[in-house]
């Protein structure tokens, strides 16, 4: 199992801006070479072919031989994966990025030696012990600090007993909403600053705009970490729908969407649990606010369309009424019980509690103490 840890540079600073640049300059040599063979109608250019090109010029450049191999073996990765002739050019708008291979980064303490070159790191989290492999790079965020990504390969956690299971329905009210009726309140965090990140542009201070666009993204990462983590270790077995996020993004709830940010609490609930032993699943979420968690079936008083479902913020919305066994659901936990009976073939593997065939009210699930109760709000770390 593949892991990345981060940590901020806090020297040489003005070294890796440098190696930026040049890393820029051969990035746009290999976009310049593949624009010639689409010129010319010549076979395109593979990774292979354009460290054929750069090789000899790494001293000349002042870069590592295997930085400058790394950015051609990218740039090749990348215009195959997005299937373009050609990428686009990187400025000095683009992000700062230095790649390395990963033997030639060493441990020296809580610092690191690469290429010659001692970088001191704020040790905020120890390393474990692990082989270092390829795609550990130097990045820079917005704010002009860089940061160090180590991928180390670690031994896997082995895989608990799915014995507690649980379905998330997410949603903008409230981020998730679990199949045991707790709910994860969506922080707003966007929301709350906006009024501030408005003066802010209107007087035209792009470093405050920067800082503040940092603290919401570095609240918003704290939040979702928080809950992530609870949520791995109170169950074993993780059930979340397939919303499209990047659709809504789309529509007037854009704001709203990436205040939230879906994605990424998915993405952290998916490693995390393959980290702890924990089981993840992702089922397709259609139909999941329509179907009774009862009875099964789809009435005619379930809310449709989306003058129904998109009221979301008014309460009297929120439930409904089956008209053929007469349950009473909350629309989030109904769906959330739905998509939890949805993943119940990745349960045949062996959860005694929640067997084949049987309902899943029939298994209440309570969350162990250390995690939220029914209105959930994380910890202060």
């Amino acid at each position: 199992m593949k892991l990345v840890y981060r940590y901020r540079v806090k020297s040489l600073a003005g070294l890796l801006n440098k190696q930026a640049r040049t890393v820029n300059f051969v990035w746009n040599y290999c976009n310049d070479r593949q624009r010639d063979a689409l010129r010319f109608g010549r076979r395109w250019h593979t990774g292979f072919d354009l460290i054929k090109l750069t090789t000899g010029c790494s001293k000349e450049l002042g870069l590592h031989s295997g930085t400058v191999n790394d950015v051609c073996q990218q740039y090749a990765k990348s215009r195959s994966g997005s299937h373009r002739p050609y990428l686009r050019y990187r400025g000095r708008k683009s992000m700062g990025w230095v790649p390395l291979k990963g033997r030639e980064l060493k441990r020296e303490g809580n610092a690191f030696r690469f290429a010659g070159n001692t970088f001191r790191v704020f040790h905020s989290r120890a390393l474990p012990e692990g082989k270092i492999t390829d795609g550990t790079n130097f990045s820079r965020d917005r704010r002009g600090n860089w940061f160090l990504n180590i991928v180390l390969e670690v031994q896997a956690a082995p895989a608990r007993l799915p014995v507690r299971a649980e379905g998330i329905d997410l949603g903008l009210k409230d981020l998730a909403t679990l199949s045991d009726g707790s709910r994860i309140a969506a922080p707003h965090i966007y929301r709350a600053s906006e009024a501030k990140l408005a003066m802010a542009q209107r007087a035209r201070k792009k470093k405050r705009i920067a800082a503040i666009h940092a603290k919401i993204a570095n609240r918003r990462h704290h939040y979702l970490h928080t809950c992530t983590s609870a949520v791995v270790g109170a169950f074993d077995y993780i059930v979340v729908g397939n919303i499209n996020a990047s659709a809504l993004a789309k529509t007037g709830m854009a704001k709203s969407v990436y205040d939230v940010s879906w994605s990424s609490f998915r993405i952290q609930l998916a490693y995390k649990a393959v980290k702890h032993g924990a089981w993840f699943e992702e089922v397709n979420e259609s139909f999941t606010t329509q179907i009774c968690s009862d009875c099964g079936a789809v009435p005619d008083s379930r809310p449709k369309g989306i003058a129904d479902l998109g009221s979301m913020f008014t309460e009297h919305a929120k439930e409904w009424r089956c008209c053929d066994c007469g349950a009473v659901h909350d629309r989030d936990l109904n769906a959330a019980l739905n998509i939890l009976r949805r993943g119940r073939a990745t349960l045949a593997v062996g959860i005694p509690d929640v067997q084949v065939g049987e309902d899943v009210k029939s298994a209440p699930i309570s969350l162990p103490p250390r995690a939220a109760p029914a209105s959930w709000r994380p910890r202060a770390s």
